[in-house]
């Protein structure tokens, strides 16, 4: 099942994608696609639904979020060797972990605003993943089973913000616009497998990211394990895996994005999201 958000930015409306690729009104089942609706039970009462019964949306409406109300937007780092390589960082003993600003997810189409003093913006493609279930002290041989789905995720990234300006990555990471999330979130039934999931991203039409999750340093289970020993998840709890090589840090020589660029990021089975950068006047 793929569940989305339509409409305009803060005022958007539960949907689920039929097997024609249109676009089902859930409003009339529930109020949002948000951590109340994302257990194992409310994913079931949702996929039982017959879509053809759903109102069809009309038009071409914007995507937002495929996720409401998200409640920690956590980010691994590092999390590719091949990535890990190219930046010139050692591979990690455990995940890096940073967070994002929830103020920085936008939709997967929206415009992508490069904050003023950007001089080092970078895109990186994610397979997200969106808890379903409160989770704490779990192992990685059942992790999986606190997960609602998964979902792209574009973790922008102000390389100078990130390296310059002392302190935390999360600097770099979380300004406005830095966090498209979505088209879908495709349930765990439909993605049996995450650690085997073709991605890549282009910029202006050229392929600059080819990977595979099977390339993760850390699975997704071993991320859920190791950080539900420190916190607790909650529904709706947004993770974000890290990304393979092909950033523009990783050039030689290095190359950012600049106003009028576009970005096309696609993982098998999750969608496609496509932004245009802007600048912040």
């Amino acid at each position: 099942m793929k569940l989305l958000r339509y409409g305009p930015s803060g005022a958007e409306k539960p949907g689920m994608m039929d097997a024609e690729g249109n676009i089902r009104d859930l409003s009339g089942q529930i109020d949002d696609v948000n951590g109340a609706h994302l257990s194992d039970a409310a994913l079931a009462r949702l996929t039982a639904l017959d879509p053809n019964t759903l109102p069809i949306v009309d038009g071409n409406p914007r995507i937002g979020p495929c996720v409401g109300d998200i409640g920690k937007f956590l980010c691994i780092g590092l999390n590719y060797s091949d990535h890990a390589a190219e930046t010139g960082a050692k591979i990690p003993e455990h995940p890096i972990l940073f967070f994002k600003a929830n103020s920085a997810i936008v939709g997967p189409n929206d415009t992508v605003v490069m904050p003023r003093g950007s001089e080092k913006t970078d895109w990186e493609v994610e397979l997200g993943v969106v808890i379903g279930t409160e989770a704490k002290y779990v192992s990685k041989e059942n992790a999986l089973d606190y997960v609602a789905g998964y979902c792209i995720v574009n973790d922008v990234s102000e390389r100078h913000f990130q390296a310059n300006l002392t302190g935390q990555w999360t600097k770099g990471k979380s300004c406005d616009t830095f966090g498209p999330t979505g088209p879908w979130l495709v349930t765990k039934d439909e993605v049996p497998n995450p650690q085997a999931l073709d991605m890549y991203c282009n910029v202006n039409g050229e392929r600059r990211q080819t990977g595979n999750t099977s390339t993760m340093i850390f699975t997704v289970a071993e991320i859920i394990e190791h950080l539900s020993q420190l916190f607790t998840f909650h529904p709706g709890d947004v993770i974000s895996t890290g990304t393979p090589p092909g950033v523009g840090l990783g050039m030689k020589p290095p190359q950012f994005l600049k106003a009028g660029d576009t970005m096309e990021l696609h993982i098998d089975g999750l969608g496609v999201q496509n932004q245009t950068v802007a600048a912040d006047t």
